[in-house]
């Protein structure tokens, strides 16, 4: 098992630049970038749950074989499990509208990366780290709760209020208007990437860092991408409104 850690590891990280960098030149074609040329295609929904389930089951299955099970363990597995709980079960069958096709073979490099990232996390979380009750009170555990809080608050958020835009208007696009969309193009990206840092904020730990790496590396580009595309859609796209990060970019 330690070696299949390690791997993962290593293959997170390396997965982190080249996507980084890929992105920047390559669009993922899945939501408003989807196009042909990409082989065959499943529901969204379905794809989401297919891709994304690895991850609450490896780190439950991880959780359940540790033998040390106190508080700050506890609270790590809510954590994880408040996201991809919603985001494997709820989110993909509450999305209004269009329930567009996602290609296959996303799904599966998806799938594979949240395989590794599942193993990495949960045993090395779990099984690697020992956390004992007085981490409660670092000041990383502290701040990483408060910035995954936030963040899960500001991802959830965004997602909603997408979600009942395509509810109003479930074949064209439209400008979101309001809350964070008045500062940038992709608070649910803001969001999430701010969730992942205080996951690696408060479990001090290398696949924490890992996943926060890769979480900036796939969704950084992807806002920016977002955002160039809403400025060419729309006319009337509001000048001052950045992509991911308040007043910066």
């Amino acid at each position: 098992m330690i070696s299949l850690y390690n791997y993962s590891l290593i293959l997170i990280f390396s997965f982190a630049i080249i996507v980084f960098v890929l992105l920047f030149f390559i669009s993922a074609p899945y939501g408003k970038f989807l196009r042909k040329g990409w082989g065959r295609t499943i529901k969204s929904k379905w794809a989401w749950l297919l891709m994304e389930v690895p991850s609450p089951l490896l780190m439950a299955f991880f959780f359940v074989i540790s033998k040390q099970k106190n508080m700050p363990q506890m609270i790590f597995l809510i954590c994880w499990l408040s996201h991809y709980i919603h985001r494997t079960f709820i989110y993909p069958f509450r999305q209004s509208g269009r329930d567009k096709a996602y290609p296959v073979i996303l799904v599966v490099m998806a799938f594979l990366f949240n395989c590794m990232n599942g193993l990495a996390n949960g045993y090395g979380v779990f099984i690697l780290r020992h956390y004992e009750n007085s981490w409660l009170l670092s000041w990383q555990f502290i701040m990483g709760v408060i910035f995954f809080i936030a963040g899960f608050y500001i991802n959830k958020t965004a997602d909603e209020k997408l979600r009942k835009l395509r509810a109003g208007s479930p074949q064209e696009y439209v400008i979101p208007q309001g809350w964070l969309f008045r500062f940038i193009s992709s608070p649910h990206y803001f969001g999430e990437i701010i969730e992942w840092g205080g996951w690696a904020l408060a479990t001090w730990s290398i696949p924490g860092l890992a996943f926060f790496i890769f979480a900036f590396a796939n969704l950084f580009p992807r806002a920016i991408a977002s955002h160039k595309w809403y400025r060419s859609y729309f006319l009337g796209y509001p000048e001052d409104r950045k992509a991911i990060i308040p007043f910066v970019i």
